[in-house]
């Protein structure tokens, strides 16, 4: 068997229906959109949860409980290996990581995680450290210090 000889099977993939097509075709005309109305006009239709002026359903149920997603914190995270783009002692900031372009906006703090491995000794100020990147700044004598 080779590529260029490999088809699907038989009926397999089916042609689009093509509306609209003239005599013999079966939707020819009106394109099975029937004559007149709303639904037969270009663009035409309601929209998603509409129920003909009745209130729908979704504004006659209550609405319950309590979500926090409106509160959440989102944070611009980072990893230790793109910290090695600093030199050894340096001092790393959300500020300084904006203005070098590792981070696109700072949000609501930035926050270092523990992906790959950091080959520096750095002082790190951020927001929130996960566990295993605290512990890899600190082995190597750098500082984590939240801010």
């Amino acid at each position: 068997m080779k590529l260029h000889t490999v088809k699907p099977n038989p009926y397999a993939t089916k042609a689009r229906k093509r509306v609209g097509r003239g005599p013999g075709s079966g939707t020819g005309k009106t394109a099975g959109r029937g004559e007149n109305g709303q639904n037969s006009r270009s663009g035409g239709g309601v929209r998603i949860g509409f129920e003909g002026g009745q209130t729908p359903l979704f504004r006659r149920l209550p609405k319950r409980g309590f979500s926090n997603a409106r509160f959440k914190k989102v944070y611009a995270v980072i990893n230790l290996d793109d910290l090695n783009k600093f030199e050894n002692g340096a001092e790393v900031s959300p500020e300084i990581l904006k203005d070098m372009g590792l981070v696109k906006n700072t949000l609501d703090g930035v926050k270092i995680l523990g992906d790959g491995k950091l080959e520096k000794k750095l002082t790190v100020k951020a927001n929130k450290f996960s566990k295993t990147a605290k512990e890899q700044i600190e082995k190597l004598g750098g500082k984590a210090e939240v801010i």
